[in-house]
């Protein structure tokens, strides 16, 4: 008798073969038969008329910290997430001295927005190097599988402190210790490491986090320490697309330095690239670029999200006028006396008035473009950014402002409904483009970043929802192989992403008829009582992570079988 049975469905087995009748046998936390099982199981799932899959694995999160006090990983858990890549970005909890703790925390706080308060409460450190991290990882009960990235600005901070952070080239010394410590981390587990060139991520004073203006021989000997272990994964946030000018020369020095890093030390440099109205072709010439780049031998891998990167609005969390006294004063008070304001006239007469009033305001604080921001009503998330559903199409259906059009669907909506500001990939188009090249990885959803501003959580429910269902864009077998096989191979996740005997019995069993997902809500669930977006998904009849059952029937169960994963 087996442990579990997946009965009667169609396997899609993560190879990017087409769907077949099969029943899945599944014993321990190994899958042993596919095909037609004859031995009944201890359990029996019924997986009639369903898809079932290999867990989905999402390589670019930031729940470094989350796992610590959510096991299960919510919401990536819901959306058939088993195994997350941790560490990227190069923001990281380790390598870290005694005592520097609350360094690490604030610079993700600045870099991914979560709470450094939250983290230092959530975690109970202890640890020095990164394979201590992973120890104390694995050492917790967790639901989903977990690999981690060491990230260069906790690692340079390690290694040369205040000094870490200047434009001053690290010393031979200072690149020899990083390396020892590097080695440390891969021989204790880590899938790669991790850096950040992008002038968007600071730490809390405003100067460039540590590592942001490593030169190419820091990277190359870091990337060495890979190339001597044959295995590991460079992950980099570049800096495509910055101070550029006509000639696009930090780009071009972007690309440069990648390409000299992959094809040195024969590693996977897998890096983030997003279509941006503000630099609408660069996207199609990084695509050109990589190409050339790989046909000269460098593993370059684009990563790219499946839906516009974007804020979301609502009152439970922030609004386009945050800025304007007035708003900054509403958003203050608990989430019921704001809904209470927006319904009175007299308080929504203010607000409106000050936001129409001429302001000048520039930077993340400058007014938003009401043609370029969408509505989410309550209930399933559309992501409709049609330009009928944008907050200026409301407000001239209204013969209202936006702020006014913005309050009133608030007050219509009992606060529930949202607003969704895609600021980067807002051109489905080119998403399109970039997702259906072979060369391109789905990423970049940053779960457990940007809680109270962001959920990009679900985009593998969407990428099944809209680019397979709804577009048809990809046939289900190479869709589930973007989600599975693809992702674990580019890190080395040996057995996972696959259903095959023998492999890890990470499995889906989804209906994607009805697969949907729910506008994002503000649940205060992070350690001392912060909020966060969370977004919940339907369609997803079980997800097993190594053999148990994480969810049934989009509910979490409360089995713990997750693990930290390695590479090999």
């Amino acid at each position: 008798m087996h442990d579990v049975v997946v009965r009667g469905g169609e396997v899609v087995d993560g190879t990017g073969a087409a769907p077949r009748r099969a029943d899945v046998a599944i014993d321990g936390d190994r899958v042993t038969e596919v095909g037609e099982v004859a031995g009944r199981g201890r359990r029996e799932l019924d997986a009639s008329g369903r898809l079932v899959t290999p867990g989905f694995v999402d390589v670019h999160t930031h729940l470094d910290a989350q796992l610590f006090w959510d096991a299960a990983a919510t919401p990536s858990c819901y959306h058939g997430v088993t195994t997350v890549v941790l560490g990227n970005c190069g923001v990281t909890f380790a390598p870290v001295r005694p005592g520097q703790e609350t360094y690490l925390a604030g610079m993700m706080e600045s870099v991914e927005d979560i709470p450094a308060d939250t983290i230092m409460a959530g975690l109970d450190w202890g640890w020095e190097t990164y394979g201590d991290y992973l120890r104390a990882l694995g050492g917790r009960a967790l639901g989903v599988n977990a690999g981690g990235l060491i990230g260069h600005s906790a690692l340079r901070h390690y290694v040369m402190g205040e000094r870490g952070i200047d434009e001053a080239p690290a010393t031979a010394d200072d690149v020899a210790a990083m390396t020892r410590v590097v080695a440390e981390a891969m021989d204790a587990g880590a899938l790669g490491f991790s850096t950040s060139r992008t002038f968007l991520h600071t730490v809390p004073d405003g100067r460039a986090i540590p590592g942001t203006y490593a030169d190419t021989a820091e990277l190359s000997a870091i990337a060495g320490v890979l190339a001597e272990r044959r295995r590991g994964t460079f992950q980099v946030v570049p800096r495509l697309g910055e101070r550029d000018g006509t000639t696009r020369q930090n780009s071009v020095a972007e690309m440069a330095w990648m390409e000299e890093v992959g094809r040195a030390s024969g590693r996977p440099v897998a890096f983030s690239i997003m279509q941006s109205d503000r630099r609408p072709d660069l996207w199609s010439w990084v695509m050109d670029e990589v190409a050339a780049a790989r046909g000269r031998g460098a593993d370059l891998r684009p990563m790219t999200a499946v839906r516009g990167s974007a804020i979301v609005y609502g009152l439970a969390g922030r609004t386009p006028w945050d800025a304007l006294p007035a708003w900054a004063e509403l958003m203050a008070r608990p989430v019921p006396e704001r809904l209470a304001a927006v319904r009175d006239e007299a308080c929504r007469r203010r607000l409106v008035e000050e936001a129409e009033a001429p302001i000048e305001l520039s930077g993340p604080l400058a007014p938003k473009d009401p043609a370029k921001i969408y509505l989410m009503p309550p209930g399933s998330a559309a992501y409709d950014v049609s330009a009928g559903n944008s907050l200026a199409a409301e407000a001239a259906r209204r013969g209202v402002g936006a702020a006014e059009a913005l309050l009133l669907f608030l007050a219509e909506t009992d606060g529930l409904g949202l607003l969704y500001y895609p600021v980067l990939n807002q051109d489905l188009a080119a998403v399109e483009e970039m997702i259906t090249n072979p060369d391109v990885v789905i990423g970049v959803a940053d779960a457990g970043a940007h809680v109270a501003l962001t959920m990009d959580a679900g985009n593998s429910t969407f990428f099944l929802r809209h680019w397979v269902r709804e577009k048809g864009t990809f046939e289900i077998g190479p869709a589930i192989r973007k989600l599975t096989s693809e992702a674990a191979a580019l890190f080395g996740l040996a057995g996972r992403g696959v259903l095959a005997p023998g492999a890890y019995a990470d499995v889906n069993v989804l209906d994607l008829d009805r697969l949907d997902m729910d506008i994002p809500a503000m649940v205060d669930d992070l350690p001392l009582g912060a909020g966060r977006y969370v977004q919940r998904a339907r369609g997803y009849d079980y997800t097993l992570v190594n053999g148990a059952v994480l969810i049934d029937h989009d509910e979490v169960t409360g089995e713990r079988a997750g693990r930290v994963v390695t590479p090999g």
